[in-house]
């Protein structure tokens, strides 16, 4: 009861590193997550392969010749956009259900809320594993030579990581205590996925409608995705993200702070 009791009323550092240094715990249930949604399939997770190949393989050449794009250059950049567009669009909708999704612990006793937010993001981590697999086949057809640009990449990734553990306890704590900004969100993912070069180049657009790369997610992908195409993302994609990377850390600390405690009782 003493334990219990400490644990609730520790100042918000402890309570996130409480949650933060167990992996053992957020990833054994990030691989049950994935092992129970495959269970009795013969395949497994390798279905996340399978169907993102099999979309990515029939939207190439369509999309190739509606732009009239070369298809060795255009294939590339699709398949690396839907496989990075469909980590994004899943760390955010995962996000809003994060502390719901996971109310029968949190009703039974203390448990760190980060504990969850790096649950949802691990599991996201894993299915991205099985996608990213994609690229390699396409690299080698599209013939992409990589320099050492490449490794700009993990910094990349780490950026993202960054920002979506953020973002996860920000729409976590907010999507809890209201729901219906969870429908908000999913739409609003809806209507950023045509916003944000996943299926056109960005060289297309006409200069009226550039504002639309100061997206933060099409700043992200243009930071992952350059590097594996062979070039080098500009700096004013590597200075807007770590603008959005301060300012969606700040905010989800302020919340975090504050609103911790009450996570349980918006269940």
């Amino acid at each position: 009861m003493s334990q219990a009791y400490s644990n609730l009323h520790r100042n918000a550092w402890a309570d996130w590193w409480e949650g933060t240094r167990r992996p053992d715990i957020w990833w054994t249930l990030a691989w049950f997550d994935i092992v129970l949604r495959y269970r009795r399939s013969l395949l497994g997770p390798i279905w996340l392969t399978l169907s993102m190949g099999v979309m990515i393989g029939g939207m190439g050449p369509l999309y190739s010749a509606l732009f009239g794009t070369e298809l060795s250059k255009f294939f590339p950049h699709l398949a690396l956009g839907v496989i990075f567009w469909g980590f994004f669009s899943s760390i955010v909708t995962d996000a809003c259900h994060t502390f719901v999704n996971s109310s029968h612990y949190l009703k039974q006793g203390y448990f760190p809320i980060t504990l969850f937010v790096w649950r949802s993001l691990a599991r996201n981590v894993i299915q991205f594993a099985h996608q990213i697999v994609l690229y390699i086949p396409v690299a080698l057809w599209a013939g992409i030579s990589l320099s050492w640009h490449a490794l700009l990449f993990f910094p990349a990734l780490l950026l993202l990581l960054i920002n979506a553990h953020a973002v996860g306890l920000l729409l976590g704590l907010i999507c809890t205590r209201f729901r219906d900004v969870t429908q908000i969100v999913t739409s609003l993912m809806q209507m950023l996925m045509f916003l944000t070069p996943v299926f056109w180049l960005p060289e297309n657009l006409p200069g009226r409608a550039r504002y639309v790369l100061w997206n933060p997610l099409a700043q992200m992908l243009d930071l992952l995705r350059t590097p594996l195409m062979g070039g080098m993302a500009s700096l004013h994609d590597w200075i807007g993200i770590l603008c959005w990377t301060v300012g969606t850390s700040v905010v989800a600390g302020l919340l975090f702070m504050k609103y911790r405690r009450r996570v349980v009782y918006w269940l």
